[in-house]
């Protein structure tokens, strides 16, 4: 019975990539590598090894096994690019039993009312500003999220993702793609050890266009007329480490995290850049007072620009936050995507997140 519906898998995937190009390039559904929430945002993005709620489906879903609240739900927004693009994320989590959990995170990330000119000019030839439509550029991604705690390792817990993505352009493209994330965490004596394997599978992205909507302008402009392709996205690895300690009569606590991203599909311009693989380290720096406060920064992101006059220089991405516990509600808020330090390129993200249900005592 495996065989047959493997087999039907396998015949229905060769001949849809008959009629269509399978691509893989280098930067594929890349906003699903922005972030989310505050916190991870504001430390940078080290969140593999330390994450223990509800955005441990987004970091790794193997945080989901340390949730503290039986239930967590989570909001974010953010405004990139001077408000022209939008990210949304919703995030859910909930305890099975004492050793397992499960969660669902929602994304979305659009630049909404792009004009559409077509029509710009009516019958006789003239501009009818009122013939101009409007259409949105969205990418939504659905991450369904299992993760549980070993019995026989109680310091290990495994996590897995079962991702959709869709994407669209107005109605002249849409895309579905499916894939598998896989993560791990090990805590020992005050150190934190986290692992996040992306789209292991591969996450293949079928597009399909609508090219009677282009064909005429297209034509008129030499450009290419688009074809129904199949993009393939690389899996990519993170390695996390994490160390924690508390001071002053245990009412500080200070949390040191440092992640380093793998991607294997040729150089890339971080850090450390090769043929066979590149690696993209992060630091992030988290202090809090009786885990009511928090203050978070971060780096990452360090890129190698070249001026014109053939010169390099390093730039880097420095990131702030800060956090306030109420009760059963988390209010964070980092100030993030600095640029390199010569722009003026400021995301300022606010997210919010709520633990609720009566804790069930001795879990």
């Amino acid at each position: 019975m495996r065989l047959k519906v493997l087999s039907c898998f396998l015949f229905s995937f060769l001949a849809f990539s008959a009629q269509a190009q399978i691509r893989t390039p280098k930067y594929s559904n890349e906003f699903l590598a922005i972030g989310i929430g505050g916190r991870g945002l504001g430390m940078a993005g080290t969140q593999t090894a330390v994450v223990n709620d509800v955005t441990s489906g987004y970091w790794n879903p193997a945080g989901l096994a340390s949730l503290e609240n039986p239930y967590e739900a989570s909001l974010m927004h953010a405004e990139y690019f001077a408000g022209i693009a939008n990210f949304d994320y919703g995030g859910f989590a909930t305890r099975i039993d004492s050793l397992s959990s499960l969660g669902i995170s929602v994304i979305r990330f659009a630049v909404d009312d792009i004009p559409d000119t077509r029509f710009l000019y009516d019958a006789n030839g003239r501009i009818n500003y009122d013939r101009i439509r409007f259409f949105s550029a969205a990418d939504y991604a659905f991450l369904f999220s299992y993760a549980r705690r070993l019995r026989a390792i109680p310091r290990l817990q495994l996590g897995v993702n079962f991702k959709v993505v869709h994407r669209n352009v107005g109605d002249f493209a849409n895309a579905w793609g499916f894939g598998l994330d896989a993560g791990a965490q090990y805590r020992l004596a005050g150190w934190q050890f986290g692992l996040m394997l992306h789209d292991i599978t591969g996450t293949f992205n079928a597009w399909s266009h609508n090219s009677e909507l282009v064909i005429d302008v297209y034509t008129q402009t030499g450009n290419q007329i688009p074809d129904n392709s199949v993009e393939l996205t690389l899996p990519r690895a993170t390695l996390g480490i994490g160390k924690s300690q508390r001071f002053w009569q245990n009412r500080v606590g200070v949390l040191a995290t440092v992640d380093a991203t793998f991607t294997f599909d040729g150089q890339r311009n971080v850090l450390v850049g090769s043929d066979i693989t590149s690696i993209d380290p992060s630091v992030g720096l988290e202090l809090n007072y009786e885990k009511i406060v928090f203050l978070r920064a971060g780096v990452g992101n360090v890129q190698l620009v070249k001026n014109f006059d053939g010169s390099t220089y390093r730039t880097y991405q420095p990131d702030f936050g800060v956090g306030v516990v109420l009760g059963k509600l988390q209010i964070d808020y980092a100030l993030t995507d600095i640029g390199d330090q010569s722009e003026s390129l400021y995301s300022h993200v606010f997210s919010l997140k709520l633990g609720f249900g009566k804790s069930q005592e001795n879990e």
